[in-house]
């Protein structure tokens, strides 16, 4: 397949001529840039091979008016892969700010930056990260070369600007054309890209998009590993790298946002690249103090591995937080992904579903007027992959208590603040392992794990610091599965039957005199 797609764009890729070959293999990256800025409406990738082991949930930002409805602010800024090759599977989200193109750009020439032969099963682990950090390098170059023409043309306007206040008519016309070169030249994004190659599983991450590999254990419990940690000043690593470049961590601190972001590492923005002298809390920096450099983690093996991979984009993390709180976001999202697993018969529904819900918590947060709600007044683009390992989706016919087991989970989980580990139980239904009897799976449900009244029998969340209830968004309110009291209504001795939650006895009685006259009918219509 992948030579199908090389022979059908190698002509065009031809004209640009700029191949150069690299530890044998051949780069394209440049070549790949300039085609995408003359065929922008196409993509060179669009007949890879997708991944049918994955599924992708999105929202648009929005931000909320008075009357709590919301609406766009800017364009879709998130992009997304998730190719599968004869060697190895690739998936990566994309967090652009500032416009799309960059993240756009990243994702289409990262692809080709990794999936053109440069991987092969007979890779170590170093050879590995070494191609996938190097592929991080060569895209950004040649993302800075697309707009090397726009960036001269630009310093030279600008040393034709009149000092003072001038409003001549060629003046403003210097002043809409630096306007529309600084939009075409301005943004950046942040990656993170999951590689699974011989079984093994490489994370890279630039920025704060997040890494999540939730793997079921023996004992039908899931454990939640998040992969990596975001480059932001929360993270001491990255502190202590721009203590060593002469950066000022006091004001650093104060500040919190550089040139608008909180990213400390980032694709393209070529302020903080190459003008951060002029940034006041870059200033003293005696080299490049944001980088594009990846944090690289594996491989870790997949051998024996059930569970599922999430990736996801910084959009999707902050609406949680900022509707919950940061403390158990890791929690909540594995818990929706698992109710959606076992509901849904689709990956894609799946993903679409947990964003919805996530996007609906937010928006339920502002509107409430609560605690949370002045954190809530807006969201960015919000990403979900979800990529499954030797997992069984549930039979979407089936109903969140037919062929499913509720099982504990214990999430070790530690947050971007804090290195420290925090010990929860999650209730979530999982598919049926078992043999199914009359709709029910033979085993017996876990004593303490029947959802209480009001509760989605999905999703639970337990913890010693907050309760929240992750229910799925397809599951409803769990009005059906509501008990009595403090006991759960049981099958009435005899005759089998659940007692009712009305009387309806007067009813049938007087029913039955009105309409017994001539018909031969009995007083007593209770149900039989």
């Amino acid at each position: 397949m992948l030579k199908v797609v090389l022979d059908r764009n190698v002509s065009i890729l031809n004209r640009f001529r700029l191949k150069t070959r690299i530890n044998n293999g051949v780069r394209i990256v440049g070549c790949i840039g300039r085609y995408l800025l003359l065929f922008q409406h196409q993509s060179w990738t669009d007949d890879l091979p997708l991944c049918q082991l994955c599924g992708v949930g999105s929202a648009p930002n929005c931000v909320y008016g008075p009357d709590g409805k919301g609406t766009q602010s800017h364009p879709n800024e998130d992009g997304h892969f998730r190719f599968s090759t004869e060697c190895c599977f690739l998936y990566g989200v994309f967090n652009g700010y500032d416009g799309s193109r960059v993240a756009s750009f990243v994702s289409q020439c990262l692809t080709a930056e990794l999936l053109l032969g440069q991987l092969s099963t007979g890779h170590t682990d170093a050879d590995v990260r070494r191609i996938l950090s190097q592929a991080f390098d060569v895209v950004e170059k040649s993302y800075f070369e697309t707009i090397d023409d726009a960036l001269a043309e630009k310093a030279n306007l600008q040393t034709q600007l009149p000092e003072g206040v001038c409003l001549s008519a060629q003046t403003q016309k210097i002043a809409e054309r630096l306007k529309a070169l600084e939009q075409e030249v301005s943004g950046g994004a942040t990656a993170i890209v999951a590689l699974i190659l011989n079984n093994k599983l490489y994370i890279a991450n630039v920025g704060t998009n997040r890494a999540l590999l939730c793997k079921t254990t023996s004992d039908g419990q899931n454990q939640v590993i998040q992969i990596g940690r975001a480059h932001t000043i929360d993270n001491d690593d990255e502190l202590s790298r721009l203590a060593q470049l002469g950066v000022d961590l006091v004001r650093l601190r104060q500040t919190g946002l550089i040139s608008g972001q909180s990213s400390t590492r980032r694709i393209g923005d070529y302020k903080v690249k190459f003008n951060y002298t002029d940034i006041d809390v870059l200033s003293a920096a005696t080299q490049k103090p944001i980088i594009s450099e990846p944090e690289i983690h594996g491989g870790q093996s997949l051998e024996g591995v059930t569970g599922f991979l999430l990736l996801m984009s910084e959009g999707l993390i902050k609406a949680l937080e900022s509707a919950h709180g940061p403390e158990q976001v890791n929690q909540e999202i594995v818990a929706m992904v698992a109710a959606e697993l076992a509901q849904q018969s689709s990956l894609e529904a799946a993903a679409q579903s947990v964003v919805e819900r996530v996007k609906r918590l937010h928006h339920d947060a502002y509107v409430s007027g609560r605690q949370r709600a002045p954190h809530c007044g807006r969201h960015e683009d919000m990403t979900l992959l979800i990529r499954v390992v030797n997992y069984t989706l549930a039979d979407g016919s089936l109903t969140p208590t037919q062929g499913g087991r509720i099982y504990p989970v214990s999430v070790p989980y530690s947050n971007h603040q804090s290195t420290s580990k925090t010990s929860v139980m999650l209730s979530l239904v999982m598919p049926a392992q078992g043999t199914l009897t009359n709709g029910s799976n033979t085993a017996s449900t876990l004593e303490g794990d029947t959802p209480t009244a009001g509760q989605s029998p999905t999703a639970t969340l337990q913890s010693t610091n907050t309760h929240t209830q992750s229910s799925s968004s397809s599951s409803g309110d769990g009005s059906l599965f509501r008990q009595r009291g403090s006991q759960a209504a049981q099958p009435r001795r005899g005759r089998g039957r659940v007692p009712p939650y009305v009387d309806f006895t007067q009813f049938y009685r007087l029913w039955g005199s009105d309409h017994s006259e001539g018909q031969g009918l009995s007083g007593d219509l209770g149900p039989q």
